[in-house]
């Protein structure tokens, strides 16, 4: 008689609760994701019983382009090849059972210095202040690695105690032995970082790669599907 907590010989736990997890993932993600708003100022960021996850990264890093493979959309965010397309906050409800904020690209951006500065200003408190925010998916280009905005957000998050996770972008770009050694020295860099989680996500939202993997790291965040 298998009592609990035993292991069902030639079945690998492991293995199954991966399973579970890919499968969490999967389910959360076809749920209807719904634009709800644009936010230009704190005022307008919605008040929101949900946990939320952030989607922050340099400009043209692809964060409207993964929110998109995430939810298996091809429109649900704007996706533009020109820096500096997306000047607000764009928070889409997930199910009801996450909120995700696609927030404006710091660094180089195609728009006037004012503006850049103000949705700047914006990311920065939101980042510092929100309250339901479970975590923030800081986005990296793979082909260059972190930049010192890059570490610039991550120093603020650390210091405002907001947990947050590296999430590379474009890895069909970069060779599999090249991109081993960017993620080993982004993890050296992280154990220095006191908000960082330490798993470092690899994906593409071209080829699809590590969607799911990202899609179950997330859900794992969300209300459970009981809740709602």
């Amino acid at each position: 008689m298998t009592e609990p907590g035993d292991i069902t010989p030639g079945v690998d736990s492991g293995a199954e609760a991966d399973e579970t997890r890919l499968e969490n993932g999967r389910l959360l993600f076809a749920k209807e994701a719904t634009f709800l708003l644009g936010a230009a100022g704190l005022a307008q960021v919605p008040d929101s019983p949900l946990p939320e996850i952030a989607f922050a990264g340099r400009s043209n890093v692809g964060k409207s382009s993964l929110i998109n493979a995430l939810t298996g959309r091809k429109d649900l965010a704007r996706t533009s090849n020109t820096p500096g397309r997306t000047q607000q906050i764009n928070f889409f409800d997930l199910g009801k059972r996450l909120m995700l904020a696609d927030l404006p690209g710091y660094g180089y951006a195609k728009a006037p210095k004012g503006e850049v500065m103000n949705w700047t200003k914006l990311v920065n408190s939101y980042l510092k202040g929100r309250q339901e925010l479970r975590r923030t998916c800081v986005l990296i280009d793979a082909r260059h690695g972190l930049k010192p905005t890059d570490r610039e957000v991550m120093a603020m998050l650390d210091a405002a105690a907001q947990a947050y996770q590296i999430v590379l972008t474009k890895c069909d770009k970069v060779k599999d032995d090249e991109l081993d050694k960017l993620v080993e020295r982004i993890g050296q860099e992280l154990t220095k970082h006191t908000a960082a989680h330490p798993v470092i996500m690899r994906t593409s939202s071209f080829k699809s790669r590590g969607i799911e993997e990202l899609r179950a790291e997330l859900a794992a965040l969300a209300l459970p599907a009981e809740a709602v």
